[in-house]
């Protein structure tokens, strides 16, 4: 066979070489094109927000083709727009983040939430395990054994309606307000004028020492034994 000659090839050979040039074709189109802020319910929880943000500001609903910087772009300039219209003295509502941060920095801050909502489990299961073991305290007593249905039907939707994890995402730190930041000096006579109340004013009394401690804990009684006959050793002797 010649180098001229043309090679005949097989049906198969040619369907996979077709194929594998689509899948190739497909997967540069995928790439090129821009993510779709709407994914169904595999959408990631920035997008998510997103939509709700453009939703609550009446805005129309984005196409599946638009790019996320140009719906954060068309959100930025709704909400300037809004807030043009507020009156004068509305730094209230100023967002508490206002630099820009970067990937590093928003994937430390998705770091220290992380441990945040952690810690927040932590306590809320011991807060739990507190109340279940203070409720199973009152059981003893004849009133509590009589009542021991009523008390759980009392107690059983608010043990349903506990809440363990944490529901607090980067989202709300992007929606704190400046407001929520205030420092208010407590020593301050003119900020305790404003801030102190009746309740301020409260002394707690005696409170009742339940004890517990182990050097106060007295030995305990020795055992009754029967006197034993003709002890004493020379107490029945006399003296010569």
């Amino acid at each position: 066979m010649s180098d001229t000659e043309p090679v005949s090839l097989s049906p198969h050979v040619l369907s996979q070489d077709f194929l594998s040039s689509e899948l190739q074709a497909a997967r540069l189109l995928s790439r090129k094109r821009p993510p779709s802020p709407r994914q169904g319910a595999g959408a990631g929880t920035a997008q998510q927000e997103l939509l709700l943000i453009n939703q609550v500001l009446g805005r129309p609903e984005p196409a599946p083709t638009c790019p996320i910087p140009q719906l954060l772009e068309d959100i930025k300039s709704k909400v300037a727009e809004a807030l043009s219209a507020l009156p004068a003295g509305h730094q209230e509502m100023a967002p508490l983040l206002r630099a820009p941060l970067t990937a590093r920095q928003w994937e430390a801050l998705e770091g220290i939430r992380q441990a945040l909502c952690a810690e927040y489990e932590c306590r809320k299961r011991m807060m739990i395990t507190r109340f279940n073991v203070t409720l199973q305290s009152f059981h003893w007593s004849e009133r509590a054994k009589a009542q021991g249905s009523a008390l759980l039907a009392a107690v059983s939707p608010l043990r349903q309606a506990e809440l363990v994890a944490s529901g607090v995402t980067l989202a709300r730190l992007l929606a704190t307000r400046a407001d929520a930041s205030r420092i208010v000096s407590t020593s301050s006579g003119r900020c305790r004028h404003r801030t102190s109340c009746a309740i301020n004013k409260v002394l707690m009394g005696g409170v009742p020492d339940r004890g517990g401690r182990p050097n106060e804990i007295e030995p305990p009684m020795p055992t009754w034994e029967k006197r034993r006959e003709g002890g004493g050793g020379r107490r029945g002797k006399k003296k010569k």
